[in-house]
């Protein structure tokens, strides 16, 4: 099987975890998030920029009502220079895993993660103490088919969920939320090897996510599984209110 490239990835990412609207001006690929946060809302390069080419881009972007936002690549050096002298500010660099979904799945009692589409009430419930609100959901509900969600109990409560959609032969996992009072026992672990079940089922022979570099405990876990580190990108927002 082919290991997918960073640019399969990122054309993964695009359709498992879509924006509401997608549109290219070239040299520009806009994302029209609707509140759905930074990875449906960012512009990303499309074709080789110039520092003529930043002023049309914000222009674009405030008209949807969004603060200016670039997803930079690591092929980007270019787009990163000017944002940096623009006074852009880094927010959120972020790590993509790979993994073998053959390699990471593992047998699992039913109570212990358990794939259901649509999401049930409680899962709802766990992602908005994350912070996961209604726009995230609705970017699970455009998502590619197939698609699943993941419910981890610990004991009978439950207690951790997750999303994942299946694009061009690959899993990608997002929103894994854990309850506080949970953590340290293993619950994301668990939703993993139920998201790599699922995709082994589904027909995907590849699992991979992406994780901002902050979240150390993250990091750690999917190294832990196996998976590697196959390429990183970063945000460039635009400083001040929206003009």
């Amino acid at each position: 099987m082919t290991r997918p490239t960073a640019d399969r990835l990122f054309a993964v990412l695009d359709a498992t975890w879509p924006a509401a609207k997608v549109f290219d001006e070239p040299p520009w690929r806009f994302r029209e998030g609707r509140g759905g946060g930074q990875r449906v809302s960012a512009t990303s390069a499309i074709a080789s920029v110039s520092e003529d080419d930043l002023p049309s881009a914000e222009r674009r972007m405030a008209s949807l009502d969004q603060r200016p936002l670039f997803m930079v690549r690591n092929d980007d050096e270019m787009l990163d220079s000017l944002l940096a002298a623009r006074g852009y500010e880094v927010v959120d660099p972020v790590t993509m895993y790979l993994g073998e979904a053959a390699q990471m799945s593992h047998s699992l009692e039913i109570t212990d993660a358990m794939p259901s589409w649509p999401p049930l009430a409680i899962q709802i419930e766990l992602w908005a103490a994350g912070g996961i609100g209604p726009e995230r959901i609705a970017v699970m509900e455009r998502a590619v088919e197939p698609k699943t969600t993941i419910l981890a109990r610990l004991g009978d409560a439950p207690v951790g969920t997750g999303f994942a959609s299946i694009h061009d032969g690959v899993a990608m996992v997002h929103a894994i939320e854990v309850s506080k009072d949970a953590r340290r026992h293993g619950v994301g672990r668990r939703t993993m090897q139920a998201a790599a079940n699922w995709a082994s089922s589904n027909g995907a022979e590849w699992v991979s996510l992406a994780v901002t570099r902050a979240n150390a405990a993250a990091n750690a876990l999917y190294t832990g599984l196996g998976m590697d580190a196959v390429t990183q990108y970063h945000y460039r927002r635009a400083m001040g209110p929206i003009s």
